[in-house]
């Protein structure tokens, strides 16, 4: 009977030791986090795209703001500020499964072109491992405006050339 001990206790040791073994790759799953990357450009003709005018801002300040889905205050608030290309990289060290995530315009250190308009001041980021995306820690932002106050002069021949109208419908 002393015999059958020890032959018992190995597969329980094992056992055990590979629920650990498990334990610690889940828990290194979680991944270090990510960075969160785009660009901040200058609209001067206040269309909300970029045109041919438009220029990167050096030196605004964008944050990342991830709130609960149901509404209520902030989880997270990180800072950066765009480098001579209007690019700003930002990292974050959690996952944000159950929250919304933007990057929002902050401040512009161009006074010519400083306006922040409400709803086009922000970019929603997916800040989290569990949604088909398959590039691991990097999420790209599309780029957000400051805007002049007053349109340039040149701006209403600029916008025609991109011809914004509908299409004209065939007989």
């Amino acid at each position: 009977m002393t015999r059958c001990m020890p032959a018992l206790t190995t597969p329980l040791v094992a056992a055990s030791l590979l629920l650990l073994a498990l334990a610690g790759v889940a828990s290194a799953d979680k991944g270090p986090g990510f960075v969160v990357t785009g660009r901040v450009y200058c609209d001067p003709c206040r269309a909300g795209f970029e045109t041919n005018v438009s220029h990167n801002v050096e030196g605004a300040t964008v944050a990342v703001d991830c709130r609960p889905f149901n509404g209520g205050e902030s989880k997270l608030k990180a800072e950066a500020t765009t480098d001579k290309n209007g690019w700003y990289k930002i990292e974050i060290d959690q996952d944000h499964q159950e929250e919304i995530c933007e990057v929002v315009l902050a401040k512009s250190p161009d006074k010519s072109c400083s306006e922040i308009e409400e709803f086009r001041d922000r970019a929603r980021v997916p800040l989290t491992s569990n949604n088909g995306i398959k590039q691991q820690g990097i999420r790209y932002a599309n780029p957000i405006a400051f805007f002049r106050k007053e349109p340039l002069k040149d701006c209403g021949g600029i916008l025609q050339a991109y011809d914004l109208r509908d299409a004209p419908e065939t007989p």
